[in-house]
């Protein structure tokens, strides 16, 4: 095994998604190699090499109105606790700097408390559920299609900026959906793992619970959802009805708001995403 003081920071290409699919596969989570692919084309991916081995990543996405976020923190499990995350988030917030960018992130809490010290301040919380399969036979809501522009108009007033570029490349991958029920819309999406359910844009906590229930009995999972904490009649009714809180992120920022959000989402596009 390589010494770390002496692994270069590289900045990866197209060509490193399959080496990045196998370090998210490793931690368990439900990046496939679509996701991948648009982190590492429309992103800047920093990370570390152990000889032709790829041992860490960190990613920068950058958004419109000056917003970045950092994500896909990665490092194989014999080069943990060695600083090296440490070294790649650096890179990505001298990026940022460069670049006069507001940086985002979804923290665990163990994250966390690495982030404060930066600069970090938080800014909301959220809790990732899975279900396997919906339980009890109830009729699902019909569902109807929504449009890429009515999700984008809806999720740049949630995010307080505009995120085209990533809805409409999620929208455009096989399998990925965009429907609506009784006044609420999301986007559906496959995973490594998962079908993943978000962004999940609503008015109140019966429209999104209704929305989530049709989804969930319109095909087969498992699922996964990242809701907002605060919505808790939302979390609450998920709950009820058979999903699982699996883990807590904290949402932080580093940097000054750059808009108000005229609502929150009650489920994001995930905590690599945003």
């Amino acid at each position: 095994m390589a010494d770390t003081e002496n692994i270069d920071i590289v900045e990866l290409g197209p060509g490193d998604a399959l080496a990045g699919l196998v370090l998210s596969a490793e931690a368990g989570w439900n990046q496939n190699e679509a996701d991948w692919r648009f982190f590492l084309s429309e992103g800047v991916v920093f990370g570390m090499r152990d000889g032709a081995r790829l041992a860490a990543t960190a990613a920068l996405l950058p958004y419109s109105a000056g917003n970045a976020w950092i994500s896909m923190v990665l490092v194989t499990s014999d080069f943990r606790r060695r600083g090296i995350a440490t070294k790649l988030i650096d890179a990505c917030l001298a990026m940022a700097e460069q670049r006069g960018l507001t940086t985002w992130l979804d923290a665990t809490p163990a994250g966390a408390t690495v982030y404060g010290p930066l600069g970090f301040t938080s800014t909301l919380q959220l809790r990732r559920l899975r279900l396997e399969k919906p339980s009890g036979a109830k009729a699902a809501r019909p569902l109807s299609a929504c449009s890429l522009e009515t999700l984008i108009a809806r999720d740049a007033r949630t995010m307080g900026f505009d995120r085209s570029s990533l809805l409409s490349e999620f929208s455009a991958r096989a399998g990925s959906r965009i429907v609506s029920s009784a006044g609420a819309a999301s986007l559906i999406r496959g995973g490594r793992t998962a079908r993943h359910i978000g962004p999940l844009l609503a008015d109140n906590a019966d429209q999104a619970l209704a929305l989530v229930d049709a989804i969930v009995r319109s095909e087969d999972g498992p699922w996964l959802l990242d809701a907002v904490h605060a919505h808790d009649a939302f979390l609450d009714g998920l709950v009820r009805s058979g999903w699982n809180i699996e883990r807590p992120f904290q949402r932080m920022r580093l940097g000054g708001a750059t808009a108000t959000p005229a609502q929150l989402p009650f489920a994001v596009a995930g905590p690599e995403f945003g």
